[in-house]
């Protein structure tokens, strides 16, 4: 059993360690050492804790929100670019703490997500299309016709909860309401995807063919979006949520 564990944690320690400096690499803060220390250590701990669903591709991304916000607090200016060399070691290990009890937390209510074959982040994209045919059935209709399937664009919306397709500043600001709804990383995070999906509806129809669809979806133009482009995102996505209220909580899978 002892040699089972150890075997365990070498693969698990190894897969986390080369993910690691993948992790928005554009990000001056996170291409510190200690830093990537700090996240290798809690995913580490999250996943041996947690051998049901381990550590998978993706989660890497879901520790950095919490750590730019906690690190905040310690830090003049903007987060992403700050030199922690300065910091104390009370003050990272505090971070650190607090990033890890906050992502075990989130992926509390995300498990099925992140076991065997992901059936959480399935059914959402299920969940998705089935929404998307109702708000837009002449989109929904463009990407069968050209045989986009969901899955392979939005696994990942599901996956990163987003964040793979904004900047970094526009996520926290995102799961800031997340976390004010019931549900929200779920639930509401569903009508966000919706909505997000169809403000590229017009363009999304322009395009002829499944290259030229895929590369869109796969590249969107969010690189300069701000804090007033994620608002009126969820006020959309708000309005979404009172047109199709049934709709969805049916899809979801709730009562």
């Amino acid at each position: 059993s002892s040699g089972i564990n150890a075997e365990y944690g070498s693969s698990l320690y190894h897969q986390i360690h080369i993910d690691i400096p993948r992790t928005n690499p554009a990000i001056e803060l996170f291409q510190h050492q200690k830093v990537q220390e700090a996240f290798e250590r809690i995913l580490y701990i999250w996943a041996y804790r947690n051998p049901g669903s381990g550590y998978v591709q993706g989660i890497n991304d879901l520790v950095t929100p919490f750590y730019v916000v906690f690190l905040g607090q310690y830090v003049e200016g903007n987060v992403e670019t700050a030199d922690i060399s300065q910091l104390t070691d009370e003050i990272l290990a505090n971070t650190e703490a607090d990033t890890y009890w906050c992502l075990s937390k989130l992926l509390d209510n995300l498990h099925d997500n992140y076991t065997f074959a992901q059936p959480g982040i399935q059914m959402k994209v299920h969940d998705l299309r089935r929404l998307v045919s109702r708000m837009d059935a002449a989109l929904d209709a463009h990407l069968e016709k050209n045989v986009v399937e969901y899955l392979q664009f939005s696994f990942r919306w599901m996956n990163n909860l987003l964040m793979r397709e904004m900047p970094l500043r526009c996520t926290i600001r995102l799961w800031d309401t997340y976390m004010s709804e019931p549900n929200g990383f779920s639930h509401f995070h569903l009508y966000v995807c919706a909505k997000f999906l169809t403000k590229w509806a017009k363009v999304i129809k322009s395009l002829p063919d499944f290259q030229a669809i895929m590369l869109f979806l796969q590249s969107l133009p969010t690189s300069r979006w701000t804090d007033d482009d994620i608002a009126e995102l969820v006020s959309e996505a708000f309005q979404l949520k009172c047109l199709f209220p049934k709709a969805v909580t049916a899809v979801a899978g709730t009562t």
